[in-house]
């Protein structure tokens, strides 16, 4: 004889932990989706530019500048003070330029961020200027004469309190 066997008690599904632990993956991926899309539609990342064909156009330019400035020895060491308010120039050689200088700070992803100093001589070859609060992290630097004849650049990084600008000469591409 068999022995009668104890009934068999289902549960309702939504009691269950499998289907749960199923669901789960997919209702993350949902979420992380409207995150993302909300961080898409808030942020604006200022990489594109509309007229990128005129600033194309303009690199031959900038190229011209780099090379005037590498004829010329131009060269420049820029300090900035502790709490990076005010920056002084040292240009070499001394008669490279006037009663000023332009210096342009650009922070490599935020277009915001970026400064365009005009740097009074304090004596010659030496320059000095006011700087609004920078970003920390990486910036290109660039310092040209008034007249946009020459240009000297490089990058500096917030945590450091100087840097040098030099003129690049451009490598041919064969």
């Amino acid at each position: 004889m068999s022995s009668p066997q104890p009934p068999v008690l289902s549960r309702a599904w939504y009691r269950e932990p499998w289907p749960w632990i199923l669901m789960a993956g997919p209702a993350a991926v949902v979420v992380a989706g409207f995150v993302t899309l909300a961080l898409a539609v808030t942020s604006f990342d200022g990489l594109v530019a509309d007229d990128y064909y005129r600033q194309g156009l303009g690199v031959n330019r900038d190229i011209a500048r780099d090379e005037r400035a590498g004829a010329l020895g131009v060269s420049a060491a820029v300090h900035f003070n502790a709490d990076r308010s005010e920056v002084r120039v040292v240009l070499s050689p001394r008669g490279a330029a006037g009663a000023s200088l332009r210096l342009r700070l650009v922070h490599p992803t935020r277009a915001g961020e970026d400064q365009s100093i005009v740097l009074a001589a304090t004596t010659p070859g030496a320059y000095a200027g006011g700087v609004a609060p920078l970003r920390q992290g990486h910036w290109r630097l660039s310092l040209e004469d008034p007249a946009g004849t020459w240009r000297v650049a490089g990058d500096w990084s917030a945590a450091q309190d100087a840097t040098t600008l030099a003129s690049h000469p451009r490598a041919d591409v064969r």
